[in-house]
């Protein structure tokens, strides 16, 4: 199990960009969550198998249709076992 904190920039809000990711992260079977951010950006945490977390990183990238992704920053932090993916 590995831990990962994604904050994205870019046109990143108001392109179902949370539910995309939430539903993605089911798929995946990755838990953890995702928020919008006061500064436009989104931020998420994805907890699960390495294969699955880096799935999800790849897809912040990109994100759903609508979004325009200009940049990513990614950090590993500590495993806390989170329960399910959220929308926050």
């Amino acid at each position: 199990m590995i831990r990962k904190r994604v904050l994205v920039s870019g046109l990143v809000q108001g392109v179902f960009f949370r539910d995309s990711c939430r539903r993605v992260a089911g798929q995946q079977g990755v838990t953890g969550w995702v928020r919008n951010l006061p500064d436009g950006r989104v931020e998420a945490v994805f907890e699960g198998d390495p294969d699955s977390v880096e799935r999800m990183v790849r897809w912040t990238r990109r994100g759903p249709s609508h979004a325009h992704v200009t940049a990513i920053d990614v950090s590993d932090e500590p495993v806390q076992g989170l329960p399910a993916f959220e929308i926050r």
